[in-house]
C-alpha cells in the first residue's frame, strides 16, 4: 500500500482488471442550466429559486454583449449575401450584425460569368468628402455605417451593366439565452472563461466579498481563450524595394 501502482494492459489471476479505458468521446458541453450551476457554486452561493436562474440567464446574455468589444470571436463570423440594385447605394444589413471583416464585390455577366472584386473599406469623413455619390459603376469602396441595424453604403452607386452581389463576412452576436434548457453558443475553448465570467457577473449582485478573486480568474481565462481563438492562416512578407 506504500508504492504507488502503474497500471498496464493485463488482468491478474483474480480476474481484476488494471487497465484504465477511456470515454472514446469528446463531446463535453455545457448547457445554460449547468453553466448556472457551475457558475452559482463557483461565487460560493446556491441556486435556489427560478429568479435566481433568471437573472443568471440575464448576466449571461449581458457579457456575451461584452465579448463582442473585447475583439473578434472567430465562431459569430459569418457570410451574408445581398443582392445589389442599380441605383441603389444603400444595403441595410441584419439587426445582428455588427461588423464587417472583409468584403467583395461579386460581378456576374450576361454569360453567368462571375469575378470577385474585392472593396476597400472607408470612414465617414471619406465616405462625407466623395463629391458626386450619385455617381454609378462598379462599386469599389464601402462604408459602415454602424447604427443599431448597420447600413452599407457602396460607392460608386451600382450600375446597370452587370449584376452586382454584396458578399461580406459579418461579425454577428451570439445567439441569445433565452430558457436554461439550451446550449450556448459558444465553443468548447471558451466554457473556462464563460464559467467563470458568470460567476464574477453573479457576485457582484450576490457575493461581494468574491468579486476581485473571480473578475482575476475571469480575465485571465477570457485571455488564455482569446490568444487561442485566432486565424492561424500563412503571413509573408515581401519588402519593399521602391527606394532602391
Amino acid at each position: 500500500d506504500l508504492y504507488p501502482v502503474h497500471c498496464i494492459n493485463f488482468s491478474y489471476n483474480d480476474g481484476i482488471s488494471c487497465l484504465m479505458a477511456t470515454s472514446g468521446t469528446k463531446t463535453f458541453a455545457l448547457s445554460i442550466a449547468d453553466t448556472i450551476e457551475e457558475a452559482f457554486e463557483l461565487a460560493g452561493l446556491e441556486l435556489r429559486t427560478g429568479y435566481d436562474a433568471e437573472t443568471a440567464r440575464r448576466s449571461l446574455n449581458i457579457m456575451f454583449a461584452d465579448w463582442a468589444n473585447r475583439g473578434v470571436n472567430l465562431w459569430t463570423i459569418e457570410s451574408v449575401s445581398t443582392s445589389l440594385t442599380a441605383g441603389t447605394a444603400s444595403y441595410t444589413l441584419n439587426v445582428y450584425d455588427m461588423d464587417i471583416v472583409s468584403a467583395i464585390i461579386r460581378q456576374t455577366d450576361s454569360g453567368s460569368n462571375t469575378t470577385d472584386l474585392q472593396l476597400t473599406r472607408i470612414g465617414r469623413s471619406q465616405y462625407l468628402n466623395i463629391p458626386d455619390k450619385s455617381s454609378t459603376g462598379r462599386p469599389t469602396q464601402l462604408f459602415l455605417d454602424r447604427q443599431t441595424t448597420p447600413v452599407v453604403k457602396l460607392w460608386p452607386t451600382p450600375d446597370s451593366t452587370h449584376t452586382y452581389t454584396l458578399i461580406a463576412y459579418t461579425i454577428q452576436k451570439i445567439d441569445d439565452v433565452t430558457a436554461s434548457n439550451q446550449d450556448p453558443e459558444v465553443p468548447s475553448r471558451f466554457i473556462p472563461c464563460m464559467v467563470s465570467g458568470l460567476a464574477y457577473y453573479i457576485a457582484l449582485k450576490k457575493n461581494p466579498e468574491r468579486v476581485m478573486l473571480l473578475k482575476q480568474q475571469y480575465e485571465q481565462d477570457f485571455k488564455l481563450a482569446a490568444d487561442e481563438d485566432r486565424n492561424r492562416a500563412s503571413l509573408m512578407l515581401v519588402p519593399s524595394r521602391s527606394s532602391y
